[in-house]
């Protein structure tokens, strides 16, 4: 007869979900939890040998690094982590091989991973190690100066640096292989165990697996608390979405997306579940890109809008002669942006979410009757945001002029505008340390994106702003997306930034910033003129103002700053 505790697990199986249940007492069959560090044994396992990273290091030396090296580094890293008693574990890093070994280091040893943008300011730095409660630094050697202020006051935090060199052991190699090598070691010394003693199953799916912090422009940055759960959906979705093992042979995924952007958007568990080859870049240059490109196996990659207009614009740029998959999100982008992707051969797959979603959760998915479509509307249909991932919920937009927390869907007719909200498996937990944030973002039971949209008859969404954004002029609503993409179309204009400006008759009105094409020479006026008579707008759309400037201001991940374009607009110093 079975015992008071084996009887009592037996009964809450009966009304818990698996994941609630001790596993150790009661394991189940036909379940198990979910997590994506588990991708990286399994790839090693099925093929070891496999490229699982190449990489210029910051010696100059071409790294190729197989999936059986890069696993068994990110097991020395996880059992050094355990053997040290770690728990949550930071990230400041280009995107290296350390970076993405330490992504499944850190989990695999049950810690919580905190990635942070190198480009903030150190304020901004040292606040996000403080508020996330970290408890060790896995730094570039190039950046270990930004944690100057938080070592001055959090003296007793250890730096584990990495030299990022294509040595891993002697006088080139660093503190982070040193690392690597005392967890092999203690791996070793405690019976050999390897993977099986590591948390590549997690016992709680909805454990958080890392935060992902907000760029903070306007306000402190947030940490978003990714779920092991969510974190492998996402990167299913991802792998199907974005065609990862749609071809023969092994991708290539080309990293000029920041894995510090909510961890790559999942792409490093997503890359590593198809075995394919991570091409590490530590800083955008688009000649090297080009160079990689039309000499390696890249497949794919990630990028926002502006990276695809530079990369475009290189003098490099000539088209490939296979065709390379492009996931494109971060900002909204153009017609005419995909029209001289697809001509390139990169063939752009449009994504839009937000941290919150681990990055993308909705698709442009395109339709085979797009193609009999005359090349504008084409384009145009293919720059909406779409329908939601297949491992999410379909995505809603929803009235405004409603009392908060009431959920009511616009009509499907392509015009009423609303916001779009989110919900299922691929939302984040919340906001660390935030309840009250955490509560906004979910008022009403859905995730509220802030981001304006129509919602077309086909079911596709498109954005049509921000709330913070729409320009409203003597009564109308003027979309700053909708007059940058016509601007854009401009034959001299590369990037178009539009901004509301205080008017005395209309209240406010748009007034544009604009870089122009390399070689070419074009004023404010010329681009107004041109507005007023060619380009097909609206004449309240018009904007009285156009300023050419050398450079637009972005954030790290290729967003245009509205809040700066705003400041330049009041006569704000702009830096040089």
């Amino acid at each position: 007869m079975s015992g008071p505790k084996s009887r009592l697990s037996g009964l809450l199986g009966h009304f818990l979900h698996p994941s609630q249940v001790d596993h150790d007492v009661h394991r189940v069959p036909n379940y198990h939890t979910l997590s994506p560090t588990s991708f990286l044994p399994r790839a090693a396992a099925i093929e070891p040998d496999a490229e699982a990273i190449y990489h210029l290091t910051a010696n100059n030396k071409v790294l190729r690094r197989s999936y059986i090296e890069t696993a068994d580094r990110a097991r020395g890293l996880a059992y050094y982590l355990k053997k040290r008693n770690f728990k949550r574990v930071g990230i400041l890093a280009p995107n290296t091989p350390a970076f993405l070994e330490s992504i499944f280091g850190i989990a695999a040893a049950g810690c919580v991973n905190i990635a942070v943008n190198y480009r903030l300011k150190p304020e901004d730095v040292s606040y996000i190690f403080e508020h996330s409660d970290a408890e060790l630094i896995i730094v570039d050697a190039e950046y270990v100066s930004l944690l100057d202020l938080f070592k001055s006051e959090h003296p007793n935090i250890p730096f584990l640096i990495d030299t990022d060199t294509d040595a891993t052991e002697g006088e080139l190699s660093g503190p982070f292989d040193a690392a690597i090598l005392e967890g092999l070691d203690y791996d070793k010394d405690t019976g050999a165990k390897g993977w099986d003693a590591l948390e590549t199953q997690t016992t709680d799916e909805n454990a958080t697996i890392a935060l992902a912090y907000t760029s903070g422009t306007t306000a402190r940055p947030k940490g978003v608390e990714f779920s092991h759960r969510g974190s492998y959906l996402a990167a299913m979705a991802n792998v199907i979405e974005s065609g990862l093992n749609y071809h023969k042979g092994r991708c290539g995924y080309l990293w000029t997306l920041p894995m510090f952007h909510a961890i790559g958007w999942t792409f490093p568990w997503a890359v590593t579940a198809v075995r394919g080859t991570h091409y590490c870049l530590r800083k955008i240059d688009y000649p090297y890109i080009w160079y990689l490109l039309k000499n390696e196996n890249v497949t794919h990659f990630n990028a926002a809008p502006t990276v695809n207009t530079l990369l475009c614009a290189a003098k490099e740029a000539e088209r490939l002669p296979e065709p390379v998959r492009v996931t494109v999100a971060a900002s909204p982008p153009t017609a005419h942006l995909f029209e001289q992707m697809t001509n390139l051969n990169l063939h752009p797959v449009h994504v839009y979410g937000m941290t919150e979603t681990y990055g993308p959760i909705t698709k442009g998915y395109h339709m085979p009757v797009w193609d009999t479509l005359p090349d504008k509307e084409k384009y145009q249909k293919m720059a909406r945001q779409g329908h939601g991932f297949i491992t999410s919920l379909p995505a809603r937009v929803i009235k405004m002029d409603v009392p908060e927390g009431t959920i009511v869907d616009v009509q499907r007719n392509g015009l009423e505008l609303g916001e779009i909200v989110f919900e299922g498996n691929i939302c984040a937990k919340g906001y660390y340390k935030d309840p009250v944030a955490t509560s906004k973002l979910f008022a009403g039971g859905v995730l509220h994106s802030g981001d304006l949209a129509v919602w077309h008859e086909d079911g596709a969404i498109q954005i049509m702003d921000r709330a913070k954004d729409i320009i409203i002029s003597g009564g109308e609503n003027i979309s700053s997306v909708a007059l940058e993409s016509m601007l854009a179309n401009h034959p001299d204009i590369l990037e178009a930034g539009v901004v509301a400006v205080p008017d005395s008759h209309w209240g406010e009105r748009p007034k544009a910033f604009v870089t122009v094409q390399a070689g070419k020479n074009v004023k404010g006026s010329d681009i107004i003129a041109w507005a007023k008579t060619a380009s097909g707008i609206s004449k309240f759309m018009v904007p009285r103002e156009v300023e050419v400037v050398p450079e637009l201001p972005k954030t790290s991940t290729g967003k245009v700053k509205k809040n700066v374009l705003r400041e330049w607009a009041k006569g704000a110093k702009r830096e040089t």
